[in-house]
């Protein structure tokens, strides 16, 4: 549960209103103010996950008919993006929020007494859900490979054993979404569902990271946590798996769109500090601000024209119309120009936007982060060029189509 974390008391603000995007807008702006705080001691940003709770945002992605504002990936996008531009520390760890309990209805194997009380703390206490999948030894999952960590059958339950790396939120989760094998001769592989007041749970703090810090991915160990029989939430044998990914075309396509939307958010903050610097910026040779000279308009042009491809890409990932296959590819482009967005904002500002008493320097650390995610570039072009390559000579692409 969030440290002090009030009742959600207000009504919250229908998503999708004019209402919402002034709030969400709000709230960046607050966030900003304190992101360099939590950029500079890495600590978690408890601060404006009690302000996301007091709006009822950590549960946007929760169906109406539960008790959630029921907001879909366009809503997810634009709360996601606006928070970004604020603190994207903050907008990732919400992301992956919205991911678990956006697909978290869809799963049939979880236990209905088990999914409601997720839900239920998520509403009521502002309870924080993500997945630990990336390991030591095994490095990212989506690259293939069963996990070390291990779960073995016990007269009372589970017993599971392992480290996961990377863990995002770590201080702030209720729930551990583990990704583990069973000690099975044929082992079970899947989710096993853990709460953080289990015993046996070490968070060792090594997230010492150059952007993103207060997303607080720390080491989380687990030594023989006792984890109840139900909460093997999705699990089946290995050599049934057909891959080791946990999300569908769907779930796929929510972890692209989001993940582009908080690195677009970092990229327009970049934008706005560069407008302003060249706003107000004078040189005593000049007589002018730096804004009137033709090179510098037509740089914030060349950024204008970056996000304008992001905002259209997430917009059509919002309403879930892109060609089949398309959300790594989705990912690729939105922060691959977010970065190239920075990138030209740090060369039109020269030292100015290198200096640590400014926020330019923090955006493009912050930006750089989007290339680590899963799935990495190499993966995305090698499966879109198989795509191409495989398609007859002459063959029009897929249609877009709208995913469930």
């Amino acid at each position: 549960m969030i440290a002090n974390a009030p009742r959600v008391a207000r009504t919250p603000v229908k998503p999708g209103s004019p209402e919402f995007t002034e709030l969400l807008a709000g709230l960046g702006a607050e966030f900003a103010r304190r992101a360099g705080h939590y950029d500079r001691t890495g600590q978690f940003p408890h601060e404006n996950f009690i302000r996301l709770h007091e709006h009822g945002l950590l549960a946007l992605t929760i169906p109406a008919a539960k008790g959630g504002l029921g907001g879909g990936l366009a809503e997810a996008v634009e709360t996601v993006g606006a928070i970004a531009q604020g603190d994207p520390s903050t907008a990732l760890i919400l992301a992956m929020q919205y991911l678990q309990h956006g697909r978290l209805h869809d799963n049939p194997q979880w236990p209905e007494h088990l999914r409601q009380r997720v839900v239920r703390e998520a509403i009521e206490d502002g309870a924080l859900i993500n997945a630990l999948r990336v390991e030591p030894e095994l490095g990212s999952p989506s690259r293939g490979g069963l996990p070390a960590t291990v779960a073995r059958r016990t007269a009372d339950g589970w017993r599971l054993s392992g480290s996961k790396l990377y863990s995002t939120g770590s201080y702030g989760l209720t729930w551990y979404s583990v990704f583990a094998r069973s000690d099975d001769a044929d082992p079970l592989v899947g989710v096993w569902l853990v709460h953080k007041d289990s015993p046996g749970i070490r968070i060792v703090e090594d997230w010492d990271h150059l952007g993103m810090r207060a997303t607080c991915s720390h080491r989380i160990d687990f030594d023989d946590v006792p984890v109840p029989l139900d909460h093997a939430v999705n699990i089946a044998p290995a050599s049934r798996r057909s891959s080791e990914s946990e999300l569908d075309a769907t779930g796929q396509l929510w972890m692209a769109a989001l993940l582009g939307a908080i690195y677009d958010g970092v990229a327009r903050a970049a934008r706005d500090w560069l407008v302003e610097w060249l706003q107000n910026r004078t040189p005593s040779n000049l007589g002018a601000p730096l804004a009137s000279l033709p090179r510098f308009q037509q740089t914030v042009g060349e950024i204008d024209s970056l996000l304008l491809v992001n905002r259209t890409l997430l917009e059509a990932a919002g309403t879930q119309r892109l060609p089949e296959g398309a959300s790594g590819q989705l990912k690729y482009l939105i922060t691959d120009n977010a970065i190239r967005a920075v990138q030209r904002a740090l060369e039109a500002s020269g030292n100015p936007g290198l200096s640590r008493s400014g926020a330019l320097e923090r955006h493009y650390r912050n930006v750089l982060c989007s290339r680590i995610h899963t799935p990495q570039n190499d993966v995305v072009l090698t499966k879109a060029g198989q795509a191409a390559l495989a398609r007859a000579p002459g063959r029009d692409a897929e249609a877009p189509v709208r995913l469930a």
